[in-house]
């Protein structure tokens, strides 16, 4: 298998070389370059089209959270960890909209961290549904109007498709949906699947922000 290709961008060389060292023992993760601002990591996701960077949320000139919305808009075949604080940057949630796959804490353990790079390199998100809502119940001030018209994307799902949907954003993962919709988690699976294309959307994260977005789920909500 070729080896999967990391991007660091943080402004702290310090770090940057304990997560080079940290990194470098795995012989399937192969560092490309390092970034020390948001404009950097733009640039350099640009040019050597890493499969993941780790991106830190509070750098120089560029942030995390815009380096972040500029490689997504540039559709880079690119995915973005976003690394920050242990008490959670007010930035997380931007970063998540922002098309983030992810986030972790700054001091998460080696063996956790190289999980979520290999977790996030094969397509998906390493925030569990559940530690996101909490995010969101937290940061709800930061989303938009949830009043406001929902999208129009919302209207092409089916409402099974819809259903399954909130019960993502609640936390529930396939097996749970399953069990709460009298159907087989090879169901869930087809319609998580299906919902997700429909929307344009990468990963649960991005169904889960959406979700809250569109009003479809409430900060607090059981």
């Amino acid at each position: 298998m070729k080896p999967i290709r990391v991007l660091l961008a943080d402004d702290q060389q310090l770090l940057r070389t304990g997560f080079k060292m940290v990194l470098g023992t795995e012989a399937d993760l192969n560092i490309v370059g390092e970034a020390a601002d948001g404009v950097e990591a733009v640039e350099m996701s640009r040019r050597l089209l890493p499969d993941v960077v780790l991106m830190d949320v509070r750098m120089p000139r560029q942030d995390g959270v815009a380096a972040t919305r500029e490689i997504v808009a540039q559709k880079l075949p690119v995915r973005v960890l976003i690394l920050t604080t242990f008490d959670l940057d007010d930035y997380v949630v931007g970063a998540l909209r922002a098309g983030a796959s992810g986030f972790l804490a700054k001091d998460v353990p080696a063996e956790e961290l190289v999980a979520a790079i290999r977790t996030v390199a094969a397509g998906d998100a390493v925030v569990a549904p559940r530690i996101l809502r909490r995010l969101l119940d937290r940061f709800a001030d930061l989303l938009p109007d949830p009043n406001a018209s929902p999208p129009t994307r919302i209207s092409t799902l089916t409402d099974r498709e819809r259903e399954v949907l909130v019960q993502v954003a609640k936390g529930l993962s396939n097996a749970e949906i399953a069990q709460a919709l009298m159907v087989s988690e090879t169901t869930v699976k087809t319609h998580v699947g299906h919902m997700l294309t429909k929307l344009g959307l990468r990963d649960r994260v991005q169904a889960v922000v959406l979700a809250y977005e569109t009003g479809l789920v409430r900060p607090g909500s059981p």
